[in-house]
């Protein structure tokens, strides 16, 4: 198992996008994000912080249902 990275906060939103979330919106200091996936809507919000906390990375990727080995493909 890997160790989830420090980041910054565009980095993560360009990887998530090549996963195929899309931005929403963003207000404030916090980038919203979502994915369809069947039946259902996937909803993120990625704090604009540099960098990102890696609990708080680790956090956003458990609710993306993503492992940190795949999401460190999308870099």
């Amino acid at each position: 198992m890997s160790k989830v990275p420090s980041l910054s906060y565009i980095r993560i939103v360009k990887a998530l996008q090549r996963d195929g979330w899309t931005i929403v919106r963003q207000r404030g200091s916090h980038i919203r994000l979502q994915k369809h996936i069947k039946d259902e809507v996937l909803k993120i919000t990625v704090p604009a912080h540099n960098p990102v906390k890696r609990s708080t990375l680790s956090h956003i990727l458990k609710q993306a249902r993503l492992t940190v080995e795949n999401f460190l493909k999308y870099l």
